[in-house]
């Protein structure tokens, strides 16, 4: 054996079996610290100085304006600043007044479509039947009157998602799927179709806001009920034939999102009461100009296409 492995046998045998665990074993056999305890060991002799009782007031006070501290400071941060307090007091009352004045015009408009419907009532009598029938089907079709009569409801609901705080736009319904659904069920026969309670009518419009569709700038979410009132029958077979059935297989296999079609005995679809009338005419601006008799056409150029003369005067190619 040379002597660079006879040193390091020697050394061997003199180490301690438990040198690699000297923390640990220090650890447990002396596990309190020299400080205290020497601090321990005096107060044992009674060489260490006793607490007074101001020493102790004093310590009760310092502990007492610590926790008094803390909590005026935990209790600031969660308060908001006055200004802020302020802005969303005004908001609040704001909301509030502005809620309290759409329902009082909703029901002066619900008066008012009451008496129009009485003074129609008195001015038409007996006699003019065909046309109080003539108003009616043009009120059930503009969505003004309220409608009730069997269908079809069809709920569409978000697919569920497995991390709730990422938001993935395609599990979810959307507008243009509620623009399908609705012009599939005009296409299929319904007589009058509601979302979540919202009448549909020939001015109304679909369209998305954020996490929410809005529907006549109502803002819902899932689940979404369509209700059309018609032939249930008629309207679920051709529903299953049109690109509408489709789309909505779709939706249910290809990304989960839940669709239930039903039928319905009785359906009760509300009005949108008043609406206002809109009338269009072409500008005399950009009317085309009419030619005059014996006007003669431009005529062909080298492409086949006759030039027409634009706004400055010259010829649009």
């Amino acid at each position: 054996m040379s002597p660079r492995h006879g040193s390091e046998a020697t050394e061997e045998t003199q180490r301690s079996p438990d040198a690699s665990m000297t923390l640990l074993t220090e650890v447990y056999r002396r596990p309190l610290d020299p400080g205290y305890a020497d601090a321990a060991a005096r107060r044992a002799a009674g060489s260490e100085p006793r607490r007074t009782r101001r020493s102790t007031a004093g310590l009760v006070a310092l502990a007492i304006a610590l926790g008094l501290g803390a909590t005026a400071a935990t209790v600031a941060l969660r308060q908001p600043t006055s200004s802020v307090q302020e802005a969303r007091d005004l908001l609040e009352s704001q909301i509030e007044q502005r809620s309290t004045e759409a329902d009082a015009i909703q029901a002066d408009i619900t008066t008012m479509t009451e008496e129009i419907a009485t003074l129609q009532e008195e001015v038409l009598g007996d006699e003019a039947q065909p046309v109080r029938d003539q108003i009616e089907a043009d009120a059930v079709q503009a969505g003004v009157m309220p409608v009730t009569g069997p269908g079809l409801r069809l709920v569409l609901t978000d697919a569920p998602s497995d991390d709730p705080d990422v938001v993935d736009q395609s599990l979810r319904v959307q507008d243009v799927d509620l623009q399908v659904v609705v012009n599939g069920l005009w296409a299929a026969g319904a007589e009058a179709i509601a979302v979540n309670g919202q009448r549909i009518s020939a001015m109304t419009a679909i369209r998305s806001a954020g996490d929410a569709v809005l529907v006549d700038l109502v803002a819902l979410s899932s689940p979404y009920t369509v209700e059309a009132v018609g032939d249930a029958v008629h309207m679920q077979t051709e529903l299953a034939r049109a690109s509408a059935g489709q789309h909505l297989a779709t939706l249910r296999t290809t990304y989960g999102i839940g669709v239930q079609l039903s039928s319905q005995s009785k359906l009760e679809l509300p009005g949108t009461g008043l609406v206002t009338m809109y009338s269009a005419r072409v500008p005399e601006s950009t009317a085309a100009p009419v030619p005059s008799p014996g006007a003669v056409e431009d005529a062909p150029d080298e492409d086949g296409m006759a030039g027409s003369a634009g706004p400055t005067g010259k010829d649009d190619t």
